[in-house]
């Protein structure tokens, strides 16, 4: 509904009144206090954590295409995805939420934080718009500081984010990228807003072909074998086959 005027989250909400950004079910806390317990990994997963029951119900908030996006997650092996924001120029990654829960502003890194600063690094450093030496800010956050990279819960805390959800519940890792200062371009603008991001996706979607790469299979059948849990040492989040 037209312009910035009428409210920085105008549109944020579909018409049954829920906010998409917020939407997926927050499984940060569940890790969070399996940790705090020494529950993890033995007794809690440290990945595919389940959903809670209560977000399965029937009557509970949980809009229909966020609903429909979590059966697409769950029905394809993603490994790496990104969703594209506006209104600010910067590129975010996980944590989205903090681990304190009162606090709005904490820097809560993932155990994979070195992975989603260099994925988070090659979007921004390769985007146009991010890296002109002419980039002014867009508000009052000063991102180029960063190299306009930031861990989402430092810059604001966003329970039930996609990113959250997508790592602890699937094997993909997602950041958001916030691609311009003006969160409703006009249609003349958009040549330009792809210009600004066409060399940015393709090189993160590049990084597809960065780690390590293989099958796990049965020693006798040699037959390839599902859902194998693969540990690395010193990283406190496994993947599946």
């Amino acid at each position: 509904q037209g312009s910035e005027l009428s409210g920085w989250a105008m549109g944020r909400w579909t018409y049954e009144g829920i906010d998409l950004n917020h939407n997926f079910a927050d499984l940060n806390t569940a890790l969070w206090d399996a940790e705090d317990n020494d529950l993890v990994p033995h007794e809690f997963p440290n990945h595919y954590i389940p959903i809670p029951e209560y977000y399965t119900f029937a009557n509970a908030t949980v809009a229909p295409e966020t609903r429909a996006v979590i059966d697409w997650m769950q029905r394809y092996p993603f490994v790496l995805s990104a969703n594209l924001h506006g209104g600010e120029l910067v590129v975010t990654y996980p944590f989205d939420m903090t681990r304190t829960y009162w606090k709005a502003q904490e820097l809560t890194p993932t155990a994979d934080d070195g992975v989603f600063r260099w994925l988070a690094t090659v979007y921004a450093t390769s985007n146009l718009a991010m890296a002109s030496e002419e980039r002014r800010l867009c508000h009052y956050d000063d991102f180029m500081r960063s190299g306009n990279i930031i861990n989402g819960a430092n810059w604001h805390t966003v329970p039930g984010s996609m990113n959250d959800f997508s790592y602890l519940h699937t094997n993909c890792f997602e950041i958001t990228v916030e691609l311009s200062c003006d969160k409703f371009p006009h249609a003349s603008e958009l040549p330009a807003e792809w210009e600004n991001n066409r060399e940015s996706l393709l090189l993160y979607m590049e990084q597809v072909h960065r780690g390590i790469k293989g099958v796990v299979r049965d020693r006798d059948t040699e037959e390839g074998i599902a859902n194998a849990i693969i540990s690395v040492d010193g990283i406190n989040h496994d993947v599946r086959t």
